[in-house]
């Protein structure tokens, strides 16, 4: 540059604000490329918190005592004290504020302003706190902080841009949907009661990339007490399981689902083998009686874990965990007994997509020869389900944008549309839709089985057929999902909970995500919305690799297309 800039202007932020490097950037920027009185755009940032009481966030971060009805009373599954002491996982969980139900935290204090950014000034991106003492509105166990940031894009703060949920917004029928930023959620390193009008500060920290949160009696500036080094995980469970798997985890009614398969299938002489990352399965098995219990673990890290778990609850000795791929297993691993009853949530660390569990299969076949006769495999069965939809928002993310602003942005459009064009149109992607609101325009449809009685075949499934719109709206996209036929009487679902009526959104299964496949003709707003009728597809399971491919196809009484 031949000389200091005069004018900064940047795009920098992601959820946390300063995730991305805003702090070290305008710090380099202000020392070497731009002049000392200069104008940036945006001008200002500040960063909100409220301090609530919430046991579903807090189900996504510590493991609740487990609670199994056996035929000798209540056994019940506790933590070890190390996971209860973690302070847990160091980052944020960024999510759809707005989705969270507000009957389902209780808030201890307002809004707090916690700290700003001045972005047309010299920048630091140094460590350092910012304490907001208040009265707690109610009396309760502070347990989890949400929060925001917006920016004034001029000096004067005419122009706005707010990331603040509904309940924080000033006018929430002006709210805006994005997906790039959204809202924060951080856990405090443990649980702490407050008590309605009885002061305390919230303390926001923040080094260079990341911000957290602590709650102390007193200012730091008073008291001293100040914490540079962020909270690291020390018991291995948070980098092992992610915030849903957690939240799962701790489904007491997911779990009495199992328990309740587990005792048809279960006999006094059952030797059983799990086979799903850190699952507490096979704990349930053995206190419902089983004579022998083996789980399987993929890694080391999880080997550990599950060892601690066991020793907390006096199962050392009870539960044999292997360390082994699947193929490798050998009778001397299995004590020289045979399979009687072949266990799996299933889940995997490794799986993105809904089908991708069906890596279970794939070790049911690998260790046939370790099953005894008769032998029962629990799940039985899955199937792959799929619906139409109309999204509220989310189908934003593959549409055009054409003019924003006045600026005719067709160039990148089409861009995009090419790569898209590509693979990625051909292909679905994770959503978590509990985040993402829609409507379904048809009836749920089973498209194909999978049955973990037999080994995987070793020919394509391939299936042909059409699903019946029965409800207007744009056809914005399918989404699939699993389903997990414990018993004959029992099944998992990882998607569609209940039956959606005409209007009302979908209840989806908020423990995992769920596969998108859009619909591209239907994604440009300006389409018309025309006479759907069908939406037929191709969908084909691939025992090699494990993969399912699809196409759906959108048709009418004039024509089809894609």
């Amino acid at each position: 540059m031949p000389c200091r800039a005069n004018i900064l202007i940047t795009e920098l932020f992601d959820t946390e604000l300063i995730g991305e490097g805003a702090l070290p950037s305008y710090e380099h920027a202000h020392r070497h490329l731009v002049q000392e009185n200069c104008e940036a755009v945006p001008h200002r940032a500040t960063v909100y918190a409220q301090l609530v009481e919430s046991r579903t966030m807090w189900s996504w971060n510590k493991l609740f005592p487990i609670r199994v009805q056996t035929r000798f009373g209540e056994q019940i599954i506790v933590p070890p004290l190390e996971l209860e002491r973690c302070p847990g996982a160091p980052s944020v969980y960024d999510i759809q504020l707005n989705q969270v139900s507000p009957t389902d935290f209780t808030a201890l204090s307002n809004v707090l302003p916690m700290f700003s950014v001045d972005f047309s000034k010299q920048v630091s991106s140094s460590a350092a706190c910012h304490s907001r003492q208040f009265e707690p509105l109610a009396s309760g166990q502070a347990q989890v902080v949400l929060s925001w940031w917006d920016i004034e894009m001029d000096p004067k703060g005419k122009i706005k841009c707010t990331m603040a949920p509904f309940w924080a917004h000033s006018d929430p029928q002006e709210l805006q949907w994005r997906d790039h930023w959204m809202q924060c959620v951080y856990f405090l390193p443990q649980e702490e009661p407050v008590i309605q009008g009885s002061a305390v500060c919230l303390v926001a920290h923040h080094d260079d990339y990341c911000v957290w949160y602590s709650l102390q009696r007193t200012s730091p500036e008073k008291n001293g007490r100040v914490h540079p080094v962020r909270p690291v995980c020390d018991c291995q469970a948070h980098l092992l399981w992610n915030r849903p798997r957690f939240g799962e985890i701790n489904d007491q009614d997911r779990t009495n689902q199992y328990v309740q398969a587990l005792r048809t299938v279960l006999k006094p002489d059952s030797v059983c083998l799990c086979v799903s990352d850190g699952s507490l399965l096979c704990m349930l098995a053995h206190h419902l009686g089983a004579e022998k219990v083996f789980t399987m673990e993929s890694s080391a890290a999880s080997h550990r874990l599950m060892e601690k778990i066991f020793k907390a609850n006096h199962l050392e000795d009870k539960i044999n965990v292997i360390e082994k791929r699947p193929e490798l297993l050998t009778p001397a691993d299995l004590v020289g007994k045979k399979v009687s009853l072949l266990l799996g949530e299933p889940f995997f660390t490794t799986s993105l997509l809904p089908w991708h569990n069906l890596y279970f299969w794939y070790v049911r076949t690998a260790v046939d020869q370790h099953l005894g006769p008769g032998a029962v495999v629990m799940p039985q069965a899955a199937s792959l389900h799929a619906v139409v939809v109309e999204f509220r928002d989310l189908w934003r993310v593959r549409s055009p944008c054409g003019n924003c602003e006045g600026f005719d942005v067709h160039i990148m459009d089409d861009m995009i549309k090419r790569a898209l064009d590509f693979r990625e149109s051909k292909e679905a992607e994770p959503h978590p839709l509990w985040e993402y609101p829609c409507r379904s325009l048809s009836e749920p449809q089973q498209i194909l089985t999978f049955d973990f009685q037999q080994p995987v075949p070793p020919q394509p499934l391939h299936v042909e057929g059409s699903i019946k719109l029965s409800r207007p709206g744009r056809s914005h996209g399918a989404v699939l999902w699993m389903e997990y036929h414990l018993t004959p009487d029992s099944t998992i679902s990882t998607g569609l909970l209940k039956p959606a009526e005409d209007k009302e959104d979908c209840c989806w299964n908020p423990h995992c995500k769920q596969a998108v496949y859009f619909f591209s003709t239907m994604l440009d707003p300006r389409a018309p919305l025309g006479s759907l009728q069908t939406v037929s597809y191709v969908v084909e399971f691939h025992p090699r690799t494990g993969d399912v491919t699809m196409d759906f196809m959108l048709s009418n009484a004039l024509d089809d297309g894609h």
